[in-house]
């Protein structure tokens, strides 16, 4: 099994949207993804509720069987859509990815 983590912050405005009205509506396509990839065994997405200078906006936490699964994710369409406006309105990203 692999955990896949990934954290953003957020530019202040971006595609016409707020911070806060573009991590809701990205939360919201991340959650609709499981019902269109089947390779992701879980996905919780959380909106920090205490920002600051020092933290990050959101949090995505997912798992998968594989780095394959990972890797089929990745380029995934319904994925690349999500991932392709989050390109647009982040100013930072990191990624931890991890067995367990």
């Amino acid at each position: 099994m692999l955990k896949h983590i990934v954290m953003w912050k957020f530019k202040d405005q971006a595609e016409g949207k707020t911070r806060e009205e573009n991590c809701r509506l990205i939360k919201e396509r991340l959650e609709a993804l499981p019902a269109s990839i089947s390779v992701l065994r879980s996905l919780e997405v959380g909106i920090n509720a205490y920002p600051g200078p020092m933290s990050a906006d959101m949090v995505l936490i997912t798992e998968f069987d594989s780095k394959e699964d990972l890797d089929l994710y990745a380029v995934h369409p319904e994925h690349v859509k999500v991932s392709d406006y989050v390109a647009k309105v982040r100013d930072s990203r990191f990624v931890v990815d991890y067995p367990f």
